[in-house]
């Protein structure tokens, strides 16, 4: 089985404006966990990253990604988009409909955040979140 504490290593998944995109993240995701020894970590990395995805599918309009870096003890998951607006977790408990995605990855997540993004004349944002393997 592959060392969990090797040399950081980082994969990057461009997906299409597609809600199957969330589908194929989370199998994708799985996979190169479970390839790289870090199954505990699989269950609660996917529905981060289903949600990030899910995000980024359903409020823009232009193609995403979900990169997933592992470096230092630390899974970082995040979804860049073509939307420069900030994520906005909704409702108190997240029960509202919309933005209870960014509300489950604030509680089950060790650490979340954004920052905006721009390259060759457009802008977006990248929305990441992190699990330690302790």
């Amino acid at each position: 089985m592959p060392e969990t504490d090797s040399a950081p290593w980082e994969y990057t998944l461009y997906i299409p404006n597609d809600t199957r995109a969330v589908t194929v993240s989370r199998r994708t995701l799985r996979l190169v966990l479970t390839l790289h020894g870090l199954i505990r970590l699989v269950d609660v990395a996917e529905l981060l990253a289903a949600e990030l995805v899910s995000n980024a599918v359903r409020h823009t309009e232009g193609p995403a990604a979900l990169r997933v870096r592992w470096s230092a003890g630390v899974l970082r998951i995040g979804a860049w988009d073509a939307d420069p607006q900030p994520p906005e977790p909704n409702g108190e408990l997240g029960l509202a409909e919309e933005g209870r995605g960014l509300v489950l990855v604030r509680a089950c997540a060790d650490l979340w955040g954004w920052q905006p993004l721009s390259r060759d004349g457009r802008s977006g944002k990248y929305v990441w979140c992190e699990l330690a393997a302790a």
